[in-house]
């Protein structure tokens, strides 16, 4: 903030301070956003009303800052069992148009997972409730606390009377939580027009690694996801009476599923590793400076010990290494009691979580040639199909576009400190389909700290979080028009 080359303190600590005097007004607007029950998951009609509402009041929202809004309609959406549904509206939103200035799209959204009081949360879900600093409610966190600070950061400059320093653009939409229904295809259809003039793509929809030390996520996991199915008849047999005498699909089942992994987490398909990104000293350097206390990582995760004993060895297994989980079977019987049955037809359900440079249409390829060969060795009279349900390639940044380095300045303003520069072992598409289709550096800029608890019960954002939050957009704008 006193370098000569930061933006003009005087507009920062304005800017700052009238966030500090607002924080409340901000705090109930997001009481206001949480109160809706905006949940895509569940398909009831109600809850389509509701989302419909808050895409409503969003656009409103935008509308009181100046921005031109277009709620792009999707149609309706129709269920396996018939049902229609409403898919709530995509906004997309434009505030400023100055060719001198760069244009900054930014992207969230406002639908949510289910969550009810009787599930075990300590306050009713969708009131927001603060407890000791921390903001209580389903919604808090993912995502409407950072769409919201990111509100709060431009609304400051049109109130202060200032000129905004970045043209700004909005994605916002209502199904992220059910699959993003519509976004890609608007995305791909919008590449020359709304997308045209724009140069930076900003997420923030993951959190910090850490309570307390901001973060700066660059890359995210692809994931492919498997069903294999052995198959003797439809119907299922008495062990009594054919135990013995048959292949069964079960023992060929797990025979199958404990090919794919090794007691230590090793991938055991030939070939799968061909493709992972080999490790730099400029990466391993990075995976050095991250803050990570793994005492407290292990207790708070609940796990007596993990497979690896290094900070380091931890954190590239989980975001820059693939992994396989066997996530289930379906067709096994799986209830309390004893029940003498030979499932006669059952699924295994697994997934690979991908990385730099691996491709989903290869690891199809490589998964399929093992398991057949697997299956061949059992000499089996049973049928066996493999299928890839899902296939989401990973993503990486670069570290060192504009964006990235604007980040870093604005996150040493605010909090005082460099950011953990980290990426995450989940699969977020967006990011991959914005890099893919508009070309331009995406970033995700997470305000969330790591005990969120984003999709459980008690899901909060940190007043200070929040607060802190719509400070460090408001720098950011200020470092990315005078990086540009």
């Amino acid at each position: 903030m006193f370098c000569p080359s930061s933006p003009p303190a005087g507009l920062l600590d304005k800017a700052f301070q009238y966030i500090d005097l607002h924080q409340n007004e901000f705090v109930e607007t997001l009481k206001e956003w949480v109160a809706v029950e905006s949940d895509s998951v569940q398909p009831l009609p109600r809850l389509r009303q509701e989302l419909l509402r808050m895409m409503a009041l969003a656009a409103d929202e935008l509308r009181r800052l100046g921005a031109s809004v277009d709620s792009v309609d999707l149609g309706d959406q129709q269920l396996p069992n018939g049902q229609t549904l409403p898919i709530p509206p995509i906004i997309l939103a434009e505030l400023g148009n100055d060719p001198k200035k760069p244009t900054v799209c930014f992207y969230g959204h406002l639908d949510v997972q289910p969550a009810r009081k009787e599930d075990g949360w300590l306050t009713d879900p969708y009131t927001l409730t603060e407890v000791d600093g921390k903001l209580y409610g389903r919604g808090a966190t993912d995502n409407k606390g950072p769409v919201l600070a990111w509100i709060n950061a431009v609304s400051t400059f049109r109130s202060l009377e200032e000129d905004l320093p970045v043209n700004i653009k909005f994605v916002i939409e209502g199904m992220e939580e059910a699959g993003s229904v519509g976004l890609e295809e608007l995305v791909r259809k919008e590449k020359d027009q709304f997308f045209s003039g724009v140069d930076y793509i900003v997420i923030s929809d993951n959190l910090w690694l850490s309570q307390r030390k901001p973060a700066l996520t660059y890359g995210t996991r692809g994931n492919s996801y498997f069903r294999v199915e052995v198959k003797c008849r439809d119907q299922d047999f008495h062990s009594g009476t054919f135990g013995g005498i048959l292949n069964e699909p079960m023992a060929d089942l797990v025979a199958l599923l404990g090919s794919l992994v090794d007691s230590s987490g090793h991938i055991l398909i030939p070939g799968i590793y061909d493709q992972v990104a080999p490790l730099t000293e400029e990466e391993r350097k990075m995976y050095k400076a991250i803050h990570l206390d793994l005492e407290e990582y292990r207790r708070s995760s609940r796990v007596k010990r993990f497979l690896f004993d290094t900070k380091e060895e931890i954190l590239m297994h989980l975001w820059r290494y693939p992994s396989l989980s066997i996530h289930g079977i379906e067709g096994a019987f799986d209830e309390p009691g004893a029940k003498t049955v030979i499932p006669g037809q059952v699924i295994g359900k697994f997934s690979i979580r991908l990385v730099p440079h691996m491709d989903t249409s290869a690891v199809e390829k490589q998964v399929k040639q093992h398991l057949e060969n697997i299956f061949s060795k059992r000499n089996s009279s049973n049928q066996m199909a493999v299928s890839m349900t899902l296939g989401l390639q990973p993503w990486i940044a670069n570290i060192k576009d504009n964006q990235y380095l604007a980040a870093k300045r604005a996150i040493r303003t605010v909090f005082g400190t460099e950011p953990d520069m980290i990426r995450d072992g989940s699969t977020i598409p967006i990011a991959r389909i914005f890099q893919d289709t508009v070309q331009k550096s995406v970033m995700m800029l997470p305000l969330g700290a790591v005990d969120d608890g984003e999709h459980a019960q008690n899901e909060k954002i940190n007043r200070w979080n929040y607060i802190e939050g719509s400070k460090l957009f408001a720098a950011f704008f200020l470092e990315l028009a005078k990086l540009h």
